[in-house]
């Protein structure tokens, strides 16, 4: 069956599920999502207006600040950060032993309610059922929120507006800035912020001083390894605009993100400084490590091999962390070459 019929098929099954569960929740039938009371921690007054313009340049105006957020789960890491409590996350909360994805943060996934947790997977009833406010995400493309499917794309504007973050050609401040000012329209309590914010800027400043060694950042598959191309993250753009020297690919595939080289290939880029991305569907440091090529990098065998958390929240807190574990590591790290 060709995939257009496919679609067609799976979004008249969703209208036909929308149409059913706004009539249960016309009768009262709605649930309520655990930890229920507000999307933010301090209330917002009935009445007052709410106004806000995401990165896809649309303007969002409702009679009412929102107060129940649907977000997908790295949006939801950052916006919990801020004190903007989701009452439900789609995308990679829960690992298979039921522990927290790395993706999802702090979020508390044993109070929010889970839409979805793999690619192409989201509850369109479930999520009628909770009488959304607003629904927010990020964007890899302008315009294309991430991890909402494309066959529920329609069904699932129906039911309460969205916003999109975008996450890539711009700095990771640019994009905690982002999350921090819908974290503030939507009432949240961010206390803890100043001083993650303090944290996060007193660690950016380290960084200048490792500006001479070089440093590839990569992820591992089983059969290919990937040299990330920096002004496609925003982690990474962050770094260099404060002072690290990161390998940029010569070459990038489709899509910009990254230069896909053979293990065998792996000595393609000199480097001071490896560091390899620990999200869930990356090669593990011991398993690239069996990689003959990958072995003999100098710094490699110099011990120069450290964790990249590409997962990180978009928050003060999430970022002061993450570099201060960076820094750590690269004080530890010298100039091979």
């Amino acid at each position: 069956m060709s995939g257009p019929v496919l679609a067609r098929r799976g979004f008249l099954a969703a209208t036909a599920g929308l149409a059913a569960a706004l009539t249960l929740a016309a009768c009262g039938g709605g649930t309520q999502a655990a930890g229920d009371g507000g999307a933010t921690a301090s209330a917002a007054p009935a009445a007052q207006r709410w106004t806000f313009t995401d990165d896809r340049d649309k303007k969002l105006d409702l009679p009412k600040r929102p107060s129940r957020v649907v977000a997908q789960v790295g949006a939801a890491a950052a916006l919990w950060d801020f004190g903007v409590r989701p009452v439900a996350v789609f995308g990679p909360h829960k690992l298979a032993d039921g522990s927290r994805d790395p993706q999802v943060g702090n979020v508390d996934i044993a109070k929010v309610e889970g839409l979805g947790n793999v690619w192409d997977e989201f509850n369109v009833e479930k999520y009628i059922s909770l009488q959304p406010d607003l629904l927010v995400s990020g964007m890899y493309v302008k315009g294309d929120l991430w991890y909402v499917p494309a066959k529920s794309k329609e069904t699932i504007e129906q039911v309460a507006p969205t916003a999109g973050v975008l996450l890539t050609g711009r700095s990771a401040t640019q994009v905690i800035g982002k999350y921090e000012e819908l974290a503030r329209s939507l009432g949240a309590d961010l206390r803890g912020v100043p001083e993650a914010k303090a944290r996060m800027e007193a660690a950016t400043k380290e960084l200048a001083a490792f500006k001479d060694l070089k440093i590839l950042m990569m992820s591992g598959g089983a059969d290919a390894m990937w040299v990330v191309n920096p002004p496609e993250y925003p982690d990474i753009v962050h770094l260099t605009e404060n002072g690290l020297n990161v390998v940029k690919p010569a070459k990038v595939d489709d899509g910009g993100f990254f230069q896909t080289l053979s293990w065998e290939n792996a000595d393609t880029y000199d480097a001071d400084v490896i560091l390899y991305d620990t999200r869930t569907q990356s090669l593990k440091p011991e398993e690239m490590l069996k990689k003959p090529t990958f072995a003999k990098l100098p710094a490699v065998k110099a011990g120069q091999f450290y964790p990249w958390r590409a997962e990180v929240p978009f928050s003060y807190q999430g970022y002061a962390t993450f570099l201060e574990e960076l820094v750590s590591n690269l004080k530890k790290a010298e100039k091979l070459q």
